[in-house]
């Protein structure tokens, strides 16, 4: 059984992250709404069938030109969030 989570990136081009937690906190059909459609479908096959904490931990600083942030350390932050809720 998975659980689909989906999170409003900010300060990045992309608009929305939706992927998918199995039981065992694998993400699974990782989509992105907006910004650099290549990097970012390479980013979901990347982390198809990864665990969830170890991903967020990779791409967790990761910064996009002047900007303090990226959709990759977005996607860390989205990651963070549903296994939180996930907990709760």
């Amino acid at each position: 059984m998975t659980q689909e989570f989906t999170y409003r990136p900010k300060m990045v081009c992309s608009t929305e992250i939706t992927f998918e937690l199995d039981n065992e906190n694998k993400i699974h059909n990782l989509r992105f709404r907006g910004g650099c459609n290549g990097n970012l479908k390479a980013i979901g096959r990347l982390v198809e069938g990864q665990e969830a904490s170890k991903v967020s931990e990779i791409l967790r600083g990761n910064t996009c030109g002047p900007r303090p942030t990226s959709c990759a350390d977005q996607l860390s932050k989205a990651i963070d969030q549903a296994l939180a809720e996930k907990i709760a």
